[in-house]
């Protein structure tokens, strides 16, 4: 417990992060209200502004509802390979002043200095830290420090915006008694509406519920809220690699030169990675195909790409490399498939899509998979592969050793 009380963890989150980024291609949006996301009365706000925040705008609200409440916002489409290209600058400025860190998501990531006061002081560290990436950078960033994960995430959103706030070891169940359960990282729309109809609503009434209480209402999560609203999070920051990825490989039982199979196999691995993406609330940014010839001759090629978990994006550039590597009338023995610079992210960049059908079909498709299996939604053109392995590999479990496999 000891060395819990002497951790110093910092949370760091860029300021409305994707409007900051086309401020500073165009600095006539400064000071303005600006929507970014789906601009047609289908999409969805992907990013606002503080401007238009001030109106009653959020992220995750339908676009057509955002411009009735802020006429005069400014609304623009999106673009993620901008996005992709300043998150990966400020990745770069961490990974060269810090001596661990995890990235979170595109735009959030955990420091820990814990050891660090030794020599600077841990405050001092991070507000430097945050001076280099605003000054190499141009985007504004806040910060929270404290013990913990929990904390120092919740510190970040009251240091908002461009700010950055320290809470002392042992004061933080005093700083986060008057906050609004709502705060506490975990605590979605369902769980908030459950703690208001049972009169929760500021995080000090949990924090003077017995913790069986909470047990009993929410199962296993209402330990989790408990602890986290009496600022108790033992959780490690893990180290952020830049080549964190998934895979999934065919070796063939005969090599074959059916150009139907292939692709249909190609297309039934790749959309299965896909969902595994969405599943486990990742995107990736670079494709990888891999094709082995009977002569055991190995080729492989990658192509980087802006974030996404998107199908209709990441399928055509699987087949983009497929046929740019495949020799007809070669014999094939494998073929492999791999997504990595994986970061958290769900649908938060894919809420650029203009039509929400194509939202709202994922959605469907992915809730169909998790109740009845992964293969019980798929193209019509991936129908002949038999067996794709059906294993999250988000869940912290190893793969499963397939004995074989047919076709």
């Amino acid at each position: 417990m000891n060395s819990t009380l002497e951790r110093s963890i910092v949370h760091m989150d860029l300021d409305t992060f994707f409007v900051s980024c086309e401020r500073l291609i165009d600095s006539r949006l400064n000071n303005k209200p600006v929507l970014i996301g789906g601009t047609s009365d289908r999409g969805v706000v992907a990013s606002c502004s503080y401007e238009a925040r001030k109106y009653g705008v959020h992220s995750a609200m339908p676009m057509r509802m955002a411009k009735q409440l802020c006429p005069e916002a400014i609304v623009l489409r999106g673009n993620s390979g901008i996005y992709t290209k300043y998150s990966k600058l400020v990745t770069d400025v961490i990974n060269d002043s810090v001596p661990l860190y995890e990235k979170s998501s595109i735009d959030e990531f955990y420091i820990d200095l814990t050891g660090m006061d030794k020599f600077f002081g841990c405050h001092q560290l991070a507000s430097e830290l945050r001076t280099k990436i605003i000054r190499e950078t141009g985007l504004p960033i806040s910060f929270g420090l404290s013990a913990n994960k929990t904390v120092s995430k919740i510190a970040t959103g009251e240091a908002k915006p461009n700010n950055e706030l320290k809470i002392n070891t042992g004061t933080e169940k005093f700083f986060l008694a008057p906050l609004s359960v709502r705060k506490i990282p975990m605590v979605g729309e369902k769980t908030y509406n459950t703690l208001c109809d049972l009169g929760i609503k500021r995080i000090q009434t949990v924090q003077e519920m017995p913790v069986n209480m909470m047990a009993r209402v929410f199962g296993k999560s209402g330990t989790t809220i408990w602890k986290k609203a009496n600022g108790i999070d033992n959780t490690p920051v893990i180290k952020y690699h830049e080549r964190k990825s998934i895979s999934t490989e065919r070796t063939f039982d005969k090599d074959t030169t059916d150009v139907n199979k292939l692709k249909s196999i190609i297309v039934a691995m790749a959309e299965n990675l896909i969902f595994q993406l969405r599943r486990g609330d990742k995107l990736t940014a670079c494709v990888t195909f891999k094709i082995r010839y009977s002569d055991f001759q190995t080729y492989t090629k990658q192509k980087r790409i802006p974030y996404s978990s998107s199908d209709h994006s990441i399928l055509p550039v699987v087949m983009e490399l497929y046929k740019s590597l495949y020799q007809r009338r070669l014999l094939v023995r494998l073929i492999g498939v791999k997504f990595s610079h994986l970061v958290s992210g769900g649908h938060q960049i894919n809420l650029f899509e203009d039509n929400d059908k194509i939202l709202n079909l994922y959605q469907a498709m992915d809730k169909m998979r998790e109740r009845y299996g992964d293969r019980a939604v798929i193209r019509a053109s991936g129908m002949g592969a038999k067996s794709i392995s059906r294993w999250n590999p988000f869940n912290g479990e190893p793969p499963p050793l397939l004995a074989n496999r047919r076709r």
